[in-house]
C-alpha cells in the first residue's frame, strides 16, 4: 500500500527540474536500522525554483522510541537530557507530512531516510527510494561523466560539499546536514542539467540506473 503523501504533479518530472519543488530531509537516528532504532530529529529545507528557501525549513527533536546509544550520541550530539519533554514521533509526522507532500525529496545517501519514511509512513523502503534523489548518488553519477576517478571518503557529505564549493554546516546536525544537501544538489543539478539530466524524472532516474548497475554487478 502506498502512504498518503501527495507527490508533485506528474507533468513537472519532464519538466526543468528549476520548475519544481524539492525538499532536503536528514534524519538523525540512534541508529541505522529503522526496524529497532528510532528517529531523534529532522530537518528539512525546501527548494523551489533552484533556490533554497530557509525561512520555511522545518526542524523537530524527537523522543526517541529506542534507547539512546554511545555510538549515536557521539555522532549527533544529543542526549536523553537534550530531548527531555520533547515530543514523540507520531505527534509531529503531520509537521514532517506538510513539509514533504507535492515536492520530490532529496537525501544524502537515501536508503536510511527511505527506510524510517517507511516505517513512520507506511509503503516500502523501495518505495520512497524511488521518490526520492539521492544526491550522493548524483554525486557519483557526476563524477563518472567528467571521468574523475572516486577516493576514499569522497562521497560523505563534508567532503562532497567542500569538492562542490559550498559551505559546510554543522555536520549531523539534521538540519543544517539537509541544507547541506540541498546546496550540494543544486551544483551538482546546475552541472548535470548540461549533461541531459534536466528535469526531475532524469536526476531521479541518473540514482535509480547507477544503483541498478551495482546491483548487477552484485548479483
Amino acid at each position: 500500500m502506498r502512504p498518503d503523501l501527495p507527490g508533485p504533479a506528474r507533468r513537472l518530472g519532464r519538466r526543468p527540474w528549476t520548475e519544481a519543488e524539492f525538499a532536503s530531509l536528514d534524519f538523525e537516528t540512534t541508529g541505522l536500522d529503522p526496524d529497532r532504532d528510532a528517529v531523534v530529529s529532522f530537518g528539512v529545507v525546501p527548494v523551489r525554483h533552484g533556490r533554497v528557501i530557509l525561512a520555511e525549513s522545518v526542524y523537530r527533536e524527537i523522543a526517541p522510541e529506542a534507547p539512546l546509544t554511545a555510538r549515536s550520541i557521539v555522532v549527533h550530539g544529543l542526549r536523553p537530557l537534550d530531548l527531555q519533554g520533547a515530543p514523540a514521533l507520531s505527534q509531529v509526522l503531520s509537521d514532517l507530512h506538510a513539509s514533504l507532500e507535492r515536492r520530490y525529496l532529496l537525501a544524502w545517501s537515501a536508503d536510511v531516510e527511505a527506510g524510517f519514511l517507511s516505517r513512520a509512513f507506511g509503503g516500502s523502503a523501495r518505495w520512497w527510494r524511488r521518490r526520492i534523489v539521492d544526491v550522493l548518488l548524483l554525486a557519483q553519477v557526476a563524477d563518472r561523466l567528467e571521468g574523475r576517478a572516486a577516493r576514499p571518503g569522497d562521497y560523505n557529505l563534508t567532503t562532497a560539499a567542500a569538492r562542490v564549493g559550498t559551505p559546510v554546516h554543522a555536520p549531523h546536525h539534521a538540519l543544517d546536514d539537509a541544507l547541506t544537501t540541498a546546496q550540494v544538489f543544486l551544483v551538482l543539478a546546475t552541472n548535470l542539467s548540461t549533461r541531459g539530466y534536466g528535469t526531475p524524472a532524469r536526476l531521479l532516474k541518473a540514482g535509480r540506473r547507477l544503483r541498478a548497475q551495482r546491483s548487477g554487478r552484485m548479483g
